[in-house]
């Protein structure tokens, strides 16, 4: 599976990529603000990693989209969809990126496209992800793609890198809700 946008190609993971998913996700910034990303991450740690998701990459309840920047050949994030439902028709979503690409607008890009695939392509209705509460940035980056709050929980999820139990946000966002917030983003990126 391969998605392209203007600076970005999104595709699936290659065992070539260990290095950069090292380089990314062993930042501890960056593996703090996971679920279950030890840290420190290895090479070992990416190998088996990529070699897990090509094995649920076949199953197709899963896409895993590695975020390669163009003008770098380099890969410098992850969107997933997981946890598909086809009989109520939703997914999980999730994500990182490099810390030396933050605040660049990559994640917001690689999110319109895995967001319109997920909606137009697979046919979901719905989108579901879960933020730690301290991390601000992903926040923002939720409610700019037009996520809604959902719900909350206190201490709900504990990093394997930081060790440390955070308090959750959780986000929805519906089809017809990405419709409204697809135009209004595409205006914004186009006034740029």
């Amino acid at each position: 599976m391969r998605l392209e946008t203007k600076r970005l190609i999104l595709r699936t993971p290659k065992l070539k990529d260990a290095d950069d998913i090292v380089e990314g996700i062993g930042e501890y910034d960056v593996s703090k603000m996971l679920l279950a990303v030890p840290y420190p991450y290895k090479k070992k740690d990416a190998i088996e990693y990529i070699n897990k998701v090509s094995e649920r990459l076949n199953k197709k309840t899963e896409y895993v989209f590695y975020i390669e920047l163009k003008s770098e050949k380099k890969v410098i994030g992850n969107i997933s969809l997981g946890k598909i439902n086809k009989l109520d028709n939703t997914a999980t979503t999730g994500s990182w990126i490099n810390k030396k690409y933050w605040k660049k607008g990559f994640i917001t890009e690689a999110k319109i496209a895995v967001i319109d695939f997920a909606f137009n392509k697979l046919k979901l209705e719905k989108l579901r992800t879960e933020v730690y509460k301290d991390n601000k940035a992903s926040n923002a980056a939720q409610k700019k793609v037009g996520y809604k709050i959902e719900g909350f929980q206190i201490k709900a999820r504990t990093s394997l890198a930081s060790k440390k139990t955070h308090d959750v946000i959780f986000y929805g966002l519906t089809k017809n809700d990405w419709v409204k917030s697809k135009a209004k983003l595409l205006k914004e990126i186009d006034s740029k």
